[in-house]
């Protein structure tokens, strides 16, 4: 049974974070996305096939070139999860600010 990898494993690589920061603003070529990096095609091509099987990026035929261009929207799968400690992290800092006031108030 062949196992599908999810977004968490795509970015979990610094190389392919690069890579989806790379393409974020413009679709690229296999090419000019590796002479970003101090690495072989090669290397460069495993990552975008690990990034296309995750569905962050896609691939658009033009002429003899194939382009990467990141997917937006799976992204947002991403921001979803992160969303629930977003709000965590969020309501900790709200109560680290009602304790300083406290303090402060404390001190007058």
């Amino acid at each position: 049974m062949e196992t599908r990898r999810d977004i968490f494993q795509a970015i979990v690589d610094p190389t392919r974070r690069a890579i989806i920061t790379l393409i974020a603003l413009q679709a690229m070529t296999p090419n000019a996305i590796a002479e970003h990096f101090d690495t072989t095609r090669q290397a460069v091509s495993k990552h975008l096939r690990i990034l296309t099987e995750c569905e962050l990026v896609t691939q658009k035929q033009q002429g003899r070139e194939i382009y990467y261009q990141l997917e937006i929207d799976k992204m947002k799968e991403i921001d979803q999860w992160l969303s629930q400690f977003r709000e965590i992290w969020e309501a900790r800092f709200n109560q680290l600010d009602d304790v300083l006031a406290t303090l402060k108030n404390l001190k007058k």
